[in-house]
């Protein structure tokens, strides 16, 4: 029995709403509230938030952290939390305990990663994905939400497709998106055969308090040091953390169990999303744009390039995942059928930019 399975419990509550859905409704919509979450990844950008909303409208949340001693933020909320990761079965087990609802959020989010960091990223992303929804089956859990991404579809080719669209190919773009996609199949797979399990699939999250690369991009745009543009056409689905964080409750209250839900924002390109965030940040935007042919003659020198552009170390894999990619989705459906009603870019981007200040 590992040690990290230790749980440390904060601020339990005494009385608890009952009611629980069956673990399966034959595909009809219910609007229910969780009475007990066991929730990943809440330390995470996007965990966190949900975190905060469940406990917010009164749910009583399970976090499971790797440090206890690292998440006061989550103790000072009311969450309970068990020390453990995505590798311990036995800290899941004991966090999905009398749950009735669980979010899988947590996943390691990098582009541009070396080969030596590929099997951590495997671990996380598909084997622990794995683990987490196979435990929470077995634990009766009725409403479990996996958190996926917009990148299982992989480069949409300026097209906007929807949940049912698959990729035509075996290429995947980065690592990321491949683990991604083989943790995506392992939530379908246990759908086919009858689990109680909804998709939540965000764009590109951004928003206050965002470490990722976006965050860093913006940082870049905001402060005047992005001199030159790269890939102007790499098409996004931005939307922010806020109505990433709202959007994955609609699906676990009003989600169709089996279903998917593409969580989105606002279509765009790299190109626009950097003229707004200059023009909001008081900047001018940048006035070269680097062709992707000079950038991919650049390869020979990624080490130098990726250490004076503080980038990831394959440079590689950064332009297999931007050039010629549009990654869009529409979110129609969790328009119309969960009410989800995120904000325009440009309203999203202003919170943004004054909240960071």
């Amino acid at each position: 029995m590992p040690s990290s399975a230790t749980s440390a419990r904060s601020s339990p509550r005494s009385t608890r709403r009952s009611g629980r859905p069956p673990a399966a409704d034959a595909g009809r919509a219910v609007e229910y509230e969780a009475v007990k979450a066991f929730i990943t990844g809440a330390t995470g950008f996007i965990g966190g938030a949900v975190a905060k909303r469940l406990r917010s409208r009164g749910d009583e949340v399970v976090a499971l952290v790797r440090s206890p001693d690292r998440a006061e933020g989550l103790r000072r909320l009311g969450c309970d939390l068990v020390a453990g990761d995505l590798t311990d079965g036995y800290a899941i087990r004991s966090g999905l305990e009398g749950c009735d609802a669980a979010f899988h959020m947590a996943a390691v989010y990098k582009v541009g990663i070396p080969a030596s960091e590929r099997p951590a990223m495997h671990e996380a992303n598909v084997e622990g994905t794995r683990r987490v929804l196979d435990v929470a089956i077995e634990a009766g859990v009725g409403r479990i939400v996996y958190v996926s991404t917009v990148n299982v579809f992989g480069n949409t080719h300026g097209k906007i497709v929807d949940e049912a669209y698959r990729r035509k190919d075996g290429r995947f773009l980065s690592y990321y998106d491949e683990t991604k996609f083989r943790a995506h199949q392992i939530a379908e797979d246990r759908i086919a055969a009858g689990a109680p399990i909804l998709i939540a699939m965000p764009g590109g999250v951004y928003g206050p308090g965002d470490s990722s690369q976006i965050a860093t991009f913006i940082d870049q745009i905001r402060s005047g040091r992005l001199k030159f543009l790269t890939f102007p056409e790499l098409g996004f689905n931005f939307l922010h953390v806020e109505d990433a964080a709202a959007g994955i409750l609609l699906v676990h209250d009003r989600g169709r169990i089996g279903q998917a839900y593409v969580l989105g924002g606002e279509l765009t390109t790299m190109g626009s999303a950097v003229r707004m965030v200059a023009n909001l940040s008081g900047r001018k935007p940048p006035r070269f744009t680097v062709p992707a042919a000079m950038i991919k003659m650049s390869i020979p020198l990624a080490p130098l390039i990726t250490r004076l552009m503080r980038l990831p170390p394959n440079l590689r894999e950064l332009i297999t995942a931007a050039d010629g990619v549009t990654y869009w989705a529409t979110d129609r459906k969790a328009r119309t059928d969960l009410g989800y009603a995120p904000l325009d870019l440009e309203t999203g981007m202003r919170q943004t930019l004054a909240a960071d200040v």
